[in-house]
């Protein structure tokens, strides 16, 4: 089949995926499905002794210390009760310095002289040894040294895996290698908290509270996804291998009219939402939004608040299920940042805050903020916090797919800064005065209309161009990436975090009034604070003028994770210690390089053998055409034959020019990062460029590739 014609033959099982099929749930209300593949402190408290659940949730929920006597008697419930669901193997399930979840499975069943019996010791439950050298380790593991280990993190839900032929339990854990050092996402962010909670801890006390429980970080990640047609995925392979189009003209329509944001969700896409829900709700991963988002085929799921830790683990999942579950539904889900040029790109909103048992929400300003001391001391030491580390704040979402994102139209600014709205930024402004004298009170809303009601208004607005935004009782990074594990921008909140209340907690402590400890941060930091349009270039240069930094690329920010302010901020809360960090700086450099090198072989291989082709039959087809007419005796306009011809040819000449740059070499991987964001990317567009044109001049029976309106607008 010609390539034109696999095309066509897309589109017309395009149109045969638009049924909707029923998946055959059983009738069960929501509420009995929630939670029911998940090992939690209430299947604990029913099969666990007393003491044993008062030990467990003394450690999940007080930060009390692991006591290992419990391992066994939790591995033996833990075992029967996946058992009974039909589970046969068990996982550690780790997340390894390449973003995703990986798993070791056993079995539950092992030989014995008289056939097989099940096991699961608390020794097995407690810890594994994957290898610790096929992983990304920035050299803390050479290939010759593969011991490592997964340690159980208990504060994190087991859960079950189905499959439509068995079921499996897993066990989320730490992953550290055989010398100690931490090679995942989970451990940092573990010891982060830690350290965070232990120094809001400090500062509430200070701030004369006599009785605080432990202080935890809470998060609520917003996912963006796109969904495309299998059957175009299929026919791209800029898609399967870089997740991302690297050629693809503009749409007729796009997403100019606004009306795919909120707007009625397709029943085939409602029927992939629902079976994906119903597969979360099992997981106990609170999904609550789903909407339409603003571009053409994208779409947004978010969960309500669970403790950070939890919400990462559930975070993975979440993305693993829309891929998975998009595949029953004969879809593809795009994770990808800029799947679509010229369209909105995916984020992944990271809305946090901080609290505990007996304080509450502490980033809840109630009605009254100006004088909520303790609301403004914690405010004022986040926004420390990111000032002081804005830099490493940028590295922490830094990515190759996340740089064709920050600073277009969906997406804030690479420049770090913090929108705090009206009330909140008019009561900064009296503490910076000295003269504090209320707060800007909550409006209300009258329609106009009989029958409507009256709508309590905000005190303040919200800014979707704000990278760091107040948005009412929590704050939201909006720059984190929606391929991204929010891991470790979450580690990086945590530790600037503990770094700021430790600071305020040793001011405090020493006599200091807490307002005079406000206005201080405030004084210095409130460079930092912006509530206009983080799209315009007149921010771009007041924020150079403010000395804020803006590291627009990759290559600028992950040279961040080796700085000396890194490592000293990781190491003073023994988060990581300097190898660890330096680590990570050479597994994103090395992750960065390596994706900008798949894509730039897809750009050089598509040019080559699937839209020069393309090009070549159609000028083949344009001269035969026009050699006919002549032979008759007509006049033959040969202007799109020499159009074609000399795009064609520019588009050649700049691959072969692509092929010498990539032949070059680099010494070292940041000077390859610099390569790869100078002269790489910039060639990548510029054949993109030239293909582009081609799409618009090839006739369309010709063209091999799905096009954007086909991949965008078919459901």
């Amino acid at each position: 089949m010609s390539s034109n014609s696999a095309r066509l033959q897309a589109i017309a099982e395009a149109a045969i995926h638009t049924t909707v099929e029923a998946f055959g749930y059983e009738e069960s209300p929501s509420g009995e499905v929630f939670g029911a593949n998940v090992f939690n402190l209430d299947v604990m408290e029913k099969m666990l002794s007393k003491a044993t659940y008062k030990k467990v949730k003394a450690i999940i929920k007080d930060g009390a210390d692991f006591d290992a006597s419990i391992a066994d008697e939790v591995a033996s419930a833990m075992k029967t009760w996946a058992m009974e669901r039909g589970a046969t193997h068990y996982s550690h399930v780790f997340y390894p310095l390449t973003g995703r979840m990986a798993q070791k499975h056993d079995s539950f069943f092992s030989p014995s002289g008289s056939g097989v019996i099940s096991e699961m010791s608390g020794d097995s439950l407690i810890q594994q040894e994957p290898d610790g050298s096929s992983f990304p380790g920035g050299g803390l593991r050479a290939t010759h040294e593969a011991r490592g280990y997964t340690a159980w993190d208990i504060t994190s839900n087991a859960y079950l895996l189905d499959n439509a032929n068995g079921t499996t339990l897993c066990i989320p854990t730490s992953f550290i290698s055989w010398t100690g050092e931490s090679m995942d996402f989970k451990t940092p962010l573990l010891r982060a908290q830690a350290a965070m909670g232990a120094q809001a801890e400090r500062v509430l006390v200070a701030l004369g509270n006599e009785n605080v429980a432990n202080v935890s970080a809470s998060a609520g990640p917003e996912q963006e996804y796109f969904l495309v047609d299998r059957a175009f995925y299929n026919l791209r392979p800029d898609l399967m291998l870089a997740g991302r189009t690297l050629f693809g003209a503009a749409s007729a329509k796009g997403q100019e009219f606004d009306d795919h944001y909120f707007g009625v969700v397709h029943d085939r896409v409602q029927a992939f939402m629902f079976d994906f829900e119903r597969e979360a709700y099992k997981l106990g991963i609170p999904v609550t939004t789903r909407h339409n988002e603003v571009a053409p085929g994208q779409y947004e799921v978010a969960p309500v608040y669970q403790s950070a830790n939890q919400a990462a683990d559930n975070q993975q999942l979440v993305m693993q299920l829309l891929l998975s579950t998009a595949e029953k539904h004969d879809f593809a889900c795009l994770l990808h940042e800029k799947p679509f040029a010229g369209v909105n790109g995916s984020g992944k909103h990271l809305n946090f805050s901080i609290g505990n048992a007996t304080q509450g929400n502490l980033l809840d300003p109630g009605d009254t903020p100006h004088s909520n001391t303790q609301f403004l001391v914690f405010c004022a030491g986040i926004i420390n916090g990111v000032f002081k580390n804005s830099k490493m704040l940028r590295a922490a979402i830094a990515t190759a797919n996340n740089d064709h994102r920050l600073g277009a139209n969906e997406a804030p600014p690479a420049i770090i800064s913090i929108f705090l709205g009206k009330q909140l930024s008019d009561v900064m402004a009296q503490i910076k005065a000295g003269d504090i004298t209320g707060s800007l009170s909550a409006g209300t809303l009258d329609l106009g209309v009989a029958s409507l009601p009256d709508l309590p208004a905000h005190a303040g607005d919200r800014n979707r161009t704000s990278p760091f935004a107040f948005t009412g009782n929590k704050f939201e990074f909006r720059a984190v990436g929606s391929s991204q594990t929010i891991n470790g921008p979450l580690t990086l909140l945590n530790a600037l975090m503990a770094e700021s209340f430790d600071a305020i907690a040793t001011a405090l402590e020493g006599g200091a009034e807490p307002m005079a400890v406000v206005k201080g941060i405030l004084d210095e930091c409130d460079t930092i604070l912006f509530e206009g349009d983080g799209y315009s270039e007149a921010w771009h240069n007041e924020a150079a003028e403010r000395g804020l930094p803006n590291l627009r690329t990759s290559a600028d920010a992950l040279p961040e994770w080796g700085s000396e302010a890194m490592v000293a901020l990781m190491a003073k809360y023994d988060i990581m210690q300097e190898a660890e960090t330096h680590a990570r700086m050479e597994v994103f450099l090395e992750q960065y390089n390596m994706q900008i090198n798949v894509e730039s072989n897809l750009v050089v291989e598509m040019a080559k053998t699937i839209i020069y082709p393309a090009a070549s039959r159609y000028m083949s087809e344009l001269a035969g055409t026009a050699a006919a007419m002549q032979a008759a005796g007509v006049d033959a306009d040969t202007s799109v034959l020499s159009e074609v011809a000399s795009v064609t040819k520019a588009m050649m000449a700049a691959v072969a020019e692509l092929e010498a740059m990539k032949a070059e070499e680099a010494d070292g991987p940041v000077a390859e990062a610099r390569h790869a964001a100078d002269a790489i990317l910039p060639k990548m567009l510029e054949i993109r460029e030239a293909a582009d044109t081609l799409e618009g001049l090839v006739a369309d029976d010709l063209w091999p590739l799905p096009t954007y309106q086909e991949m965008l607008f078919i459901r």
